[in-house]
């Protein structure tokens, strides 16, 4: 599963294993913006980081432009390149064969 934010993740982990729910062995949970409580969760959560420096930068450096040049300030569209941080909410999938092994009666 993947959520908006760190925070839900956190949430949804917590009710996923109030319902007996084991993660990240019978599903992973990625959350999204690497806040400081995500690595120090008791289940560190993997979550996907944003360059939050490179962020605050751009904003700042665009805001003052547009203040300086209103006239000819250029709106613009700056992707940034995000990184995965794997941590132990997740793990790699089961391989169909392993799953129908577990599910087929014996």
């Amino acid at each position: 599963m993947v959520c908006g934010n760190d925070l839900l993740a956190l949430g949804l982990i917590a009710g996923l294993i109030h319902q007996g729910v084991d993660v990240p062995r019978d599903v992973s949970v990625v959350g999204y913006d690497d806040i400081e409580l995500a690595q120090q969760s008791a289940l560190p959560l993997t979550t996907v980081r944003q360059p939050k420096n490179e962020l605050g930068r751009t904003a700042t450096g665009l805001l003052l432009d547009e203040a300086n040049r209103r006239a000819n300030h250029a709106h613009q569209q700056i992707v940034f390149q995000p990184d995965l941080a794997i941590r132990e909410t997740t793990r790699p999938p089961r391989s169909a064969a392993a799953a129908r092994r577990r599910s087929s009666p014996r």
